[in-house]
């Protein structure tokens, strides 16, 4: 590990993988910090360590990414597994904790790849154990080959929930039920968005087939789901809904949550990198240009953190970010940096054609978004409930920090990484505005707990 590169690149999923490679055969030097032990990010979680039994089961989209890990083995770039970052500032500086040490390193530039995160489900009960988020019990597997307690109910809407259930599925899991929250008003909003998604034939028929297999799964499927609630006392035991035919009750071991994910917007919020509001999947994003360049001219960002767009397309951007990259350092000329990313953005726009299909399909609903229930969880750190949120708006809080300052929310070790959304939608909700025009937390270092000790001996 040095103290200066030019480029530091943090997460190690397609994106950071790509632009590694990329930008070292440039010769930049480079450095790839994750906070993961296994390279891959969320998608290609500790594919270096799958087993070979279970390739059927995972699939062979996820052993794609055995090239990106070996391509990028064999670069020259420098890699910190198991790193977290703490800080970083737009001059490059950036602050990293590894095994209980802080160092401070600097880079000519930095590239974000920090990938998304599953967006929150707060109903009620959605804090007891055995529930857990799809992507988790995903994570899960790949990671202890290990599947969750059954009989299992998957209850949510979009791409990823039917993956899961497929997986499941191929490993024997007992399914109880798979409740589909999706409206059906969605499949009608999407139809115009379908002849783009032709494009992506191949990510159709993938779909089909995944819902070929749920079809044939030996469990009920439950569609137009509302009010859900989880019930238990230690555990959760059941769950209670509303579908066609009325209130339903399913019981299981394991209640499996999503409703999509979103960019995970941290570091960009730290950096104050400006950001816009995508009303069709409901999340903040920064704003880049075609190369992922931000508002901050050494700060770049590539794969799904600065917007949802899938694992290859992420990769793409990871390799484009790179380029421009080594251009921006004077590395190789502009008409080389046209030259090699031509081919790139004929298949990154491949790659999108089919996402805003899913994302009009996949939209999330109110239900989603905001508690019905006054006592229900939305701050699991500060255990602040949905009434208190609430409460506090009609004390005359009307933005996230002065709800935060009344409340605490978003004061505890995950920094409003889970409730920040809802904390704005249901501030939204309660003044009737729309969501985009609430504001934000102000993100502010650390972005992950550090002991004092621990910055005292920050090594520069």
């Amino acid at each position: 590990m040095k103290k200066v590169y030019d480029l530091i690149v943090i997460g190690s999923g397609p994106a950071g993988l790509a632009a590694a490679v990329t930008a070292g055969s440039f010769g930049l030097s480079v450095l790839v910090v994750d906070e993961q032990k296994d390279l891959g990010g969320q998608i290609y979680h500790s594919l270096e360590n799958a087993r070979p039994e279970n390739r059927f089961a995972l699939g062979e989209d996820y052993f794609y990414g055995e090239g990106l890990i070996r391509n990028f083995r064999n670069s020259e770039a420098d890699y910190l597994p198991g790193t977290m970052v703490w800080n970083l500032d737009e001059s490059g500086h950036i602050g990293i904790l590894r095994e209980d040490k802080a160092y401070q390193l600097k880079a000519k530039h930095l590239l974000i790849a920090a990938g998304a995160m599953e967006r929150p489900v707060p109903i009620p009960g959605w804090t007891l154990p055995g529930v857990m988020g799809a992507a988790a019990a995903d994570i899960l597997f790949k990671v202890n080959d290990m599947v969750p307690d059954e009989p299992v109910v998957l209850a949510g809407s979009g791409p990823l929930q039917l993956l899961v259930a497929c997986r499941l599925i191929d490993n024997g899991v007992k399914i109880a039920a798979m409740i589909d929250t999706t409206p059906f008003g969605n499949y009608l909003k999407a139809i115009p968005f379908f002849p783009q998604a032709l494009r992506a034939a191949g990510y159709l028929s993938k779909g089909l087939a995944m819902r070929w297999k749920i079809q044939r799964g030996n469990f009920p499927i439950f569609l137009n789901a509302k009010n859900l609630e989880i019930q238990g006392k230690e555990c959760a035991e059941e769950i209670h809904f509303d579908s066609i035919g009325g209130n339903q009750k399913i019981q299981a071991k394991s209640f499996l949550l999503h409703e999509g994910v979103v960019p995970n917007i941290q570091f960009t919020r730290l950096l104050e990198c400006e950001h816009q509001w995508y009303e069709r999947q409901r999340y903040w994003k920064p704003v880049l240009d075609s190369w992922g360049n931000t508002s901050i001219g050494s700060v770049s960002v590539a794969g799904d953190c600065g917007g949802i767009w899938g694992a290859k397309a992420a990769e793409k951007t990871g390799h484009l970010a790179a380029i421009n990259i080594a251009h921006r350092l004077q590395v190789i000329s502009s008409t080389d940096k046209e030259q090699a990313a031509r081919p790139l953005i004929k298949e990154l726009e491949r790659e999108k054609a089919i996402r805003p299909f899913l994302d009009q399909l996949f939209y999330p609903g109110r239900q989603a978004l905001v508690p019905n229930s006054d006592e229900t969880l939305v701050c699991r750190c500060e255990e602040i409930t949905a009434g208190e949120i609430r409460e506090s708006v009609s004390l005359g809080a009307i933005s996230p920090g002065q709800v935060k300052s009344h409340t605490r929310i978003g004061m505890g070790p995950c920094q409003a990484r889970m409730c920040g959304s809802t904390l704005a939608e249901v501030i939204a909700d309660s003044r009737h505005i729309p969501t985009s025009t609430v504001g934000h937390l102000k993100i502010r270092p650390p972005l992950k707990p550090i002991t004092l000790g621990q910055l005292a001996d920050l090594e520069l």
